[in-house]
């Protein structure tokens, strides 16, 4: 494997903390959502992750949709991404939405389905969270 590009973050104080990149382009204050108890008011790990895994899946569905001839520069996901309380442990699911227009659904479902699959982000949580993409 070639590594084309790292990207440097470094992250203190856990869920109500500070991360920053290595350029300093990234300077955000975290905070553990009102929903786990926290007092909310800026960005968490989750939004974060699913902020990451939406434009990497739609240059993943660009890509598959160029080589099929089909035009998605319309095209939108919505990702969600829950952290849910799994026995004495904690999970993360994810849900990605996603919007094709000018085709039909199963059309939209296929791509979905076909980006899901080359997209890295995708990959990496391939077998080690519940996901779920649908076509909107």
């Amino acid at each position: 494997m070639e590594k084309l590009y790292t990207a440097e973050v470094t992250a203190t104080g856990g869920r109500d903390g500070h991360i920053k990149s290595g350029d300093g382009i990234l300077d955000l204050e975290l905070r553990k959502p009102k929903e786990l108890g926290g007092q909310g008011g800026a960005t968490n790990p989750e939004e974060l992750f699913a902020a990451a895994w939406g434009p990497c899946y739609l240059g993943a569905l660009g890509s598959i949709a160029e080589r099929e001839g089909v035009d998605v520069s319309e095209a939108n996901v919505k990702v969600l991404v829950s952290f849910n309380k799994d026995g004495n442990a904690f999970a993360l699911s994810a849900d990605l939405d996603v919007h094709i227009p000018g085709i039909s659904h199963e059309e939209a479902q296929a791509l979905a389905d076909k980006a899901h699959r080359a997209c890295p982000y995708s990959k990496a949580t391939k077998g080690n969270i519940e996901v779920r993409v649908t076509a909107v």
